[in-house]
């Protein structure tokens, strides 16, 4: 065989077994998807193995032009990974890799008044009431076409998570909550609590107030510190972690959107009349029904419930994980090999 038929041919088989490739990639949940590996064969990872994503995107998604990191094969299972305040992204910057390397689509969106998601038009209400939130979650997997997905997350995003659980179960393949069930509502802020539960809510009460709002809008970086300070007591993080999540809170609507979310808790502040059916849903505090892993740190020094408190709110496969180690309240970046394992095997569930 001479060397330009041995070169053709390896052109030819070059080229097949990389359309075959694409195809399969193309194929997202058909039975050609990857399968995931077992949370026991995850890589050993300690926090702060990775400071980046390899891949940060865009789309358009409802009334927001979403920011989103993504790692993994787009044939595999979607693992949608949900942040809270006041952090970012980079919460999940150890976990997504263990998971991509699990076999998982992972998706990790800034949340609207974060990073680089903006609202597409000026002249939206700039709205922080949970349900709004819990619905760009929604527009987001209809914009990525993604059917169906396990969603996890730590406060507001875990917050996000139960809603989108509860309300919306053909959307959820599984939960991983933080802290448990979050679902509220107005008429539950509103019932007042014992005086030590009150202090630690100190910053809704200044929220409440103007001169919360422009405290919060001056001293953004330095309040978002204190907070992870205050709720992670035991987590020595360093300034660069920092610095990495704060970037996301220079966001031109961020203040909007925290102070908004506080005070619509309390009811100082009204949301959209559009989502009143889905609130009243969520004021009869509905079971969520998917399979769900819980999990709380050692060290949560943020306001939390107690495992014992919602665990009747899960009526489908269930179980509640103590993670120790002085383990705060931002558990996916500061235990992301105990996130990343409770997000695989909730999906086994």
């Amino acid at each position: 065989m001479s060397e330009q038929v041995k070169r053709d041919r390896r052109r030819f088989f070059g080229v097949a077994a990389a359309s075959l490739a694409a195809a399969r990639s193309a194929m997202s949940g058909s039975s050609a998807a990857a399968q995931p590996r077992k949370s026991a064969d995850l890589p050993k990872i300690k926090r702060g193995t990775h400071i980046s994503f390899a891949s940060l995107k865009q789309i358009d998604a409802g009334v927001l032009n979403i920011g989103y990191a993504e790692a993994g094969p787009t044939d595999g299972p979607v693992a949608i990974l949900l942040h809270g305040w006041p952090y970012d992204i980079y919460s999940f910057v150890d976990v997504a890799p263990l998971l991509a390397s699990a076999g998982y689509r992972v998706i990790v969106p800034y949340v609207r008044g974060y990073g680089t998601t903006r609202f597409s038009s000026g002249e939206t209400f700039r709205n922080g009431q949970p349900t709004a939130v819990a619905l760009d979650t929604i527009a987001l997997m209809d914009a990525l076409k993604i059917e169906k997905a396990t969603l996890a997350g730590f406060d507001w995003g875990a917050r996000t998570a139960d809603i989108v659980a509860a309300l919306w179960p053909e959307r959820c393949r599984a939960l991983v909550s933080v802290s448990g069930y979050l679902i509220g509502s107005q008429e539950s802020g509103k019932m007042p609590l014992p005086p030590n539960a009150e202090l630690q809510w100190w910053y809704q009460f200044y929220f409440a107030t103007e001169r919360g709002r422009a405290g919060y809008d001056k001293y953004r970086h330095d309040f978002s510190r204190l907070i992870w300070q205050l709720a992670s007591p035991k987590w020595n993080f360093d300034d660069a972690t920092f610095d990495r999540s704060a970037a996301a809170f220079d966001n031109p609507d961020h203040v909007a959107i925290v102070i908004h979310n506080y005070r619509w808790r309390q009811g100082l502040a009204d949301g959209e009349r559009k989502y009143d059916d889905l609130e009243k849903r969520l004021t009869e505090s509905p079971v969520i029904t998917v399979p769900t892993i819980t999990m709380e740190g050692d060290a949560n020094g943020a306001p939390h419930p107690d495992s014992s408190a919602y665990a009747k709110k899960f009526s489908g496969k269930y179980s509640h994980r103590n993670i120790t180690g002085g383990i705060g309240h931002n558990l996916p970046q500061e235990a992301p090999q105990a996130f990343a394992e409770a997000v695989i095997d909730v999906g086994e569930g």
